[in-house]
């Protein structure tokens, strides 16, 4: 399965799993709204169809199931009470953010609670002397930066969907952006977050200070998927705002050129703010869009962003264009300033709703695989684009080899959305052969559990469940993603012995 956004209404719900019974289904519900019930306002438990609609999916549209109900605490009490409660009754819970996550992470169980952090929308405080904030799960990416920018400071992890994505979203699935190559991912802007635990304990995991005694919890939890607990809190690292930032555009007549000018940019020594590629489909559909200015005659474009001081964007401009001409770079322009500079980006943040202009149905898939080895995936991808007879459009974080190619297809025709997933399915485990992993942000969730069972062997995966076991013993929050169980991976033909398996041997080694 792999990330969908869609135009299209044809998809049906997941069938019903044949292991829960309907009756014991029914009792289950009653009980627990009976319960939760005693504990929330009427306002905070939805039972009705119509209102549990909103929260069938996420991010992962092709796949839609109904929660058995659905909640939305105010306080970290009542996100408490919903967790003793869960644990007194044996119910699942699934927590969700404002929905934009790509894998399936925050995908409802048929007899689970789905849990919206969406009320715990304020920031808290700001501290400009220790550069941080305090935030509830709920608030916006974006609005951390609008809030703090007259301190001249900003949050520095910035995803496409920043606009609409949640802080809580963003440390379940350890987000990035466009600038993480220089300034990190979640786990690296974050210092401390609070936690309501599977039993309904409220714990504190890090510290305000730049270390904490003990195991790195904290790293633990970043990137867990919701698997080990309900993030209610959360303080984030704010960075100063650069004096100046400048984006160099490079063209290039080949994709694969492109490529490998990415490694001889970090080869070079250089740490761009941000650097980032599109193909030619993505940059017409981007152009035709949002009007960014884009060379519509190149195979492939880079944007390479330098900030800093003057004089340190001066330098560094002038070595990234000189990089770029000698790996092949037909033309290189520069923003001219701040408005042009944001008008560069503005396409490649709109590239998601620009490739939903020319296709029914497009999945958005997420690997990361070793600078090297871009010009040979490029290369497979444009094969296995042939081979399946679907357009793909390539638009990623080139800087750090994290992949996000957008495949094109039509929900409403017979076999399309099967090819997109066997599509999906190979250039993930083309990323590993190449020495890289299947994903860098979005999130295993059920997008790319199957090819968990090729990235780790029984024992890695039996590992993963002895962690999760240890936070949750009863399995109960958002059961069945990220990790497959070894029946799983026995139906999915990946059974994986420890020592890992070899690479084709068509696969170079990067």
């Amino acid at each position: 399965m792999a990330s969908v956004s869609t135009a299209s209404t044809s998809h049906s719900s997941p069938a019903p799993d044949p292991a829960i019974d309907p009756a014991a289904l029914q009792s289950l519900r009653q009980q627990v709204q009976r319960a939760l019930s005693n504990v929330l306002p009427d306002s905070a438990l939805l039972v009705a169809r119509e209102d549990l609609r909103p929260y069938e999916c996420d991010g992962l549209t092709a796949y839609r199931q109904l929660p058995m109900l659905a909640v939305l605490p105010r306080t970290v009490n009542e996100v408490q009470q919903i967790m003793r409660q869960a644990d007194q009754l044996g119910a699942k819970v699934v927590a969700r953010g404002s929905g934009t996550g790509l894998s399936g992470g925050a995908t409802p169980l048929e007899d689970g609670i789905l849990m919206s952090l969406a009320k715990f929308s304020q920031i808290v405080s700001v501290d400009q002397a220790a550069r941080t904030a305090v935030v509830q799960p709920g608030v916006r990416n974006l609005k951390i930066s609008e809030e703090v920018a007259p301190l001249g400071l900003y949050y520095a992890p910035d995803p496409s969907s920043q606009i609409a994505c949640s802080i809580g979203g963003n440390v379940a699935e350890n987000s990035g952006g466009v600038h993480c190559l220089k300034y990190g991912l979640t786990v690296h802007n974050i210092l401390k977050i609070e936690v309501v635990t599977a039993d309904g304990q409220a714990v504190t995991i890090g510290s305000d200070a730049l270390d904490s005694p003990g195991y790195d919890l904290l790293a633990l939890m970043t990137g867990s998927e919701g698997m080990l607990g309900i993030t209610t809190e959360v303080t984030v690292k704010l960075t100063p705002k650069p004096q100046l930032a400048r984006v160099v555009m490079a063209s290039f007549d080949d994709v694969e050129k492109a490529g490998e000018a990415v490694a001889a940019v970090i080869g070079a020594g250089i740490i761009p703010a941000g650097l980032e590629m599109m193909d030619k489909l993505a940059i017409h559909a981007v152009e035709d869009f949002v009007h960014a200015g884009y060379d519509m005659n190149a195979a492939a474009i880079l944007l390479c962003e330098s900030d800093g001081t003057p004089e340190e964007v001066a330098e560094e401009v002038a070595k990234m264009e000189a990089v770029m001409r000698a790996a092949g770079a037909t033309a290189c322009r520069v923003s001219k300033d701040e408005a042009e500079r944001l008008k560069f980006w503005s396409g490649r943040k709109a590239a998601f709703p620009a490739v939903g202009r020319i296709s029914a149905d497009y999945i958005c898939i997420d690997g990361s695989i070793p600078r090297g080895a871009l010009a040979f995936v490029l290369r497979r991808t444009d094969e296995l684009s042939a081979k399946y007879g679907l357009r793909c459009a390539n638009v990623f974080h080139a800087g750090d080899g994290n992949l996000h190619p957008l495949i094109l297809f039509d929900a409403n025709k017979p076999g399309d959305l099967e090819k997109t997933e066997a599509f999906c399915a190979e250039l993930l485990e083309l990323c590993i052969e190449v020495g890289g992993t299947i994903t860098g942000e979005h999130g295993v969730g059920i997008e790319k559990i199957n090819q968990m069972c090729s990235q780790f062997s029984d024992s890695e995966r039996e590992m993963f469940f002895a962690v999760k076991r240890a936070f949750d013993p009863k399995m109960l929050l958002n059961p069945g993603k990220a990790i497959p169980s070894l029946h799983r991976c026995a139906e999915y033909g990946r059974m994986r012995v420890s020592g890992g398996q070899l690479p084709h041997p068509d696969i170079p080694r990067f």
